[in-house]
């Protein structure tokens, strides 16, 4: 054992088992998050519990959200504990019970069944609706016979999801290119006029563009106007509840429907994958509980496509200059130094940086300066997304630096050299021997970038990002991509589902959802380093040798 121990073969050991039991936790985790995530878009089955306690007796279509183990003190015997099972039921139906999930003993639960012919409803307010189809109701004509009214349903939401794809056209095509034209009219009169260049003629224009603008909002207004009277006239559904109670419910207010007591395997298959499509391409609604995440999808790229274009060349050109042009010495040290001391500070003191400089004072200024005309109401001197980009680009500055000046130094000084004997100058030398054979770490460095600002959250909540935008970052209006602007984020979409939602349970889903998600962003980032690495190193490995 003595001779085991002098040679280092407990600290090998005990290395192993850290890095085992670390990759047994990550990879626990992973799994977890893939099982609550995915669950969230199977359709989980119906039950009738017939429920019997001191309080209450009552009928309840619900689904088995969770379970949980209570303790608590016998209110006979204090000092006593006791514990009791408890099922965490999704009753649906939020405005007609006030709460869609609620805690019943197990004990207290006298029956429970699968519940025959139950339907459930997706809203776009209120959440889920449990009932069973009783009759269709459209232009004045009720259907009774079940199958002719779920074949007619479903064909009358294929003209709503139409419907409505034409209003978010019209809307956030059509009428918000007007109002952003209408603005920008705004704002260049007020520019002309505080230059003292506003004329006659040029306000006459002004106006017989605004009338143009105007009478284009009226028609568009028109036509919204219409297209949202078909949709209160797609039809009525008539349910019943569990207590036997009938309710009306619009068509107009329902997403989709189906019956997960009676669907097949292929059934559930396909709508598994029709809600994962859904939870990608959907906007979020009801406070960030439901629908999808695809503003925030958008905002993540668009953030860390901006944020590369402004890391990449700091980080590179200031790798080449400590490598080839600076002077070994104490300067130069205290710089590495105080790069490698800034990858370890927290990532809120960036976005403090960023909102105390960015925001405050470079945006202030930026505002005096160009916009004059648009102020009191800010344009770069409120967060948005510039300011994000460059906050994340300072807080992943230092691991570019760090991975290009490793993969300079790594470059034999025998090819700088012959470069230089064959007449090449020094610039040219690094931007056609250094800096192609460097790129393996360059991509290394930046990809961990792009992972590490994808999933920060901390700074981004300072200087741009918000819980729900009406616009998204990028769209067909000139310049397209609109720096000022803010954003919807993976990461903040997750924190504020989770903690900041007013239904926790209902959005807990969501949030294992989004998080799967954001994790498949990182991994996939990561693996394409990888491979971009191997490739590019495979490329220049004859030239080291």
């Amino acid at each position: 054992m003595k001779t085991w121990m002098s040679k280092g073969e407990h600290w090998v050991w005990f290395s192993a088992s850290a890095v085992s039991i670390a990759v047994v936790l990550v990879f626990g985790l992973l799994l977890m998050i893939s099982a609550r995530g995915l669950s969230h878009f199977w359709p989980h089955s119906i039950y009738e519990f017939k429920v019997e306690q001191a309080t209450e007796s009552a009928v309840y279509t619900a689904e088995i959200h969770n379970t949980r183990v209570r303790v608590f003190e016998d209110p006979q015997n204090p000092g006593v504990s006791l514990r009791e099972n408890q099922i965490l039921l999704k009753t649906a139906n939020r405005e007609i019970y006030g709460l869609d999930f609620r805690w019943i003993p197990e004990n207290a639960i006298t029956s429970k069944r699968l519940a025959e012919g139950l339907s459930v409803f997706e809203r776009y307010e209120h959440g889920d609706m449990y009932a069973v189809i009783e009759a269709f109701e459209v232009n004045g004509e009720r259907i009774d016979d079940l199958v002719l009214v779920k074949d007619r349903m479903r064909s009358q939401l294929a003209k709503s999801h139409q419907i409505r794809q034409e209003l978010r056209h019209i809307e956030r095509g059509l009428i918000g290119n007007i109002n952003y034209q209408l603005e920008q009219l705004r704002f260049e009169q007020r520019r002309l006029e505080q230059r003292g260049q506003l004329t006659e003629q040029i306000i006459a224009d002004f106006d017989a563009d605004r009338a143009r603008l105007n009478q284009e909002f009226s028609e568009l207004e028109t036509v919204r106007n219409e297209l949202y009277n078909q949709l209160s006239q797609l039809g009525t559904v008539i349910v019943s509840l569990a207590d036997g109670a009938e309710r009306r419910l619009g068509l107009d207010h329902v997403v989709r429907f189906w019956q997960p007591n009676e669907m097949h395997l292929g059934e559930k298959t396909a709508f598994f994958f029709g809600s994962i499509k859904n939870f990608l391409l959907d906007d979020p609604r009801n406070a960030n509980t439901e629908g999808g995440v695809f503003p925030a999808i958008v905002g993540t790229f668009t953030m860390v496509i901006l944020m590369t274009l402004f890391v990449m060349p700091m980080g590179i050109l200031a790798a080449i200059y400590m490598r080839e042009y600076a002077k070994e010495g104490p300067v130069l040290k205290l710089v590495r130094i105080s790069i490698n001391n800034l990858a370890g500070v927290p990532s809120i003191v960036f976005g403090i940086f960023g909102l105390g400089f960015f925001v405050y004072v470079l945006g202030y200024n930026i505002d005096q300066m160009f916009y004059s005309h648009v102020l009191p109401n800010p344009t770069f001197g409120t967060p948005g997304l510039l300011w994000a980009a460059l906050t994340m680009a300072l807080l992943t500055l230092p691991v570019v630096i760090v991975s290009t000046d490793e993969g300079l130094s790594r470059i034999p000084r025998s090819l700088r050299e012959g470069g230089l004997a064959l007449g090449a100058t020094k610039l040219e030398v690094i931007l056609r021997i250094v800096l192609p054979m460097t790129t393996p770490a360059i991509m290394t460095g930046l990809i961990l970038a792009i992972a590490r600002a994808a999933g920060e959250v901390a700074p981004l909540m300072l200087v741009g990002v918000v819980k729900l935008v009406s616009e998204l970052p990028v769209n067909a209006n000139p310049p397209f991509v609109h720096l000022d602007q803010k954003f919807m984020h993976l990461g903040f979409h997750i924190f504020d589902a989770g903690f900041q939602s007013p239904n926790v349970e209902a959005a807990q889903p969501l949030v294992y959802a989004t998080s799967l998600l954001l994790v498949l962003v990182i991994v996939t980032l990561n693996l394409g380093a990888i491979m971009i690495r191997n490739r590019l190193r495979e490329k220049y490995k004859s030239l080291e040798h």
